[in-house]
């Protein structure tokens, strides 16, 4: 994978993500963070994983191994979540931003549960980019539980499309 894929791909998961945010919006508080029996409960507590894992792999690029994830009851509302998340987005840019073409292909070392591991850096990045398409997917099943509008489409593909109309 190449530097320019990886800022492509990066850019997909946030126009995906802001796909994502925008259908959430006209959620009531109570379906926000109502328990749907789901992988993580709510929209709000899966919002708030997706966040919680850039987080986590911005942490451990930074050198860090953090051990918890945020946790979705410091996250009220969807502002709350979609601010903190607009701040890490930066975040992970600068990180790509600063790795360029050639650190993009070097190991990061990290621990997880004790154990040290380590990646290229570009595979981690791939992986959340992933990570992230399964979850927003779990979204748009809670929204239609919920009888909400599901998202435009955040399919790669409609990203592409897009993007090859624009400009």
């Amino acid at each position: 994978m190449t530097f320019d894929e990886l800022q492509t791909l990066t850019d997909y998961h946030y126009w995906a993500r802001d796909r994502m945010l925008e259908a959430v919006k006209p959620l009531t508080a109570e379906q926000f963070a109502r328990d749907l029996a789901n992988s993580f409960p709510s929209v709000r507590d899966t919002l708030v994983h997706l966040y919680g894992a850039e987080v986590i792999w911005c942490s451990r690029w930074e050198g860090e191994s953090p051990d918890a994830m945020p946790s979705a009851s410091g996250f009220p509302d969807l502002l709350s979540i979609r601010n903190a998340w607009g701040e890490q987005e930066q975040q992970v840019r600068a990180v790509l931003n600063r790795l360029g073409p050639e650190g993009i292909l070097r190991p990061i070392e990290y621990q997880r549960n004790g154990v040290r591991q380590a990646q290229p850096f570009w595979q981690m990045l791939q992986h959340l980019v992933n990570h992230g398409s399964f979850h927003r997917g779990q979204v748009v099943t809670m929204l239609r539980q919920l009888g909400a509008a599901p998202p435009n489409q955040m399919d790669l593909i409609a990203f592409y499309r897009e993007r090859a109309n624009v400009g």
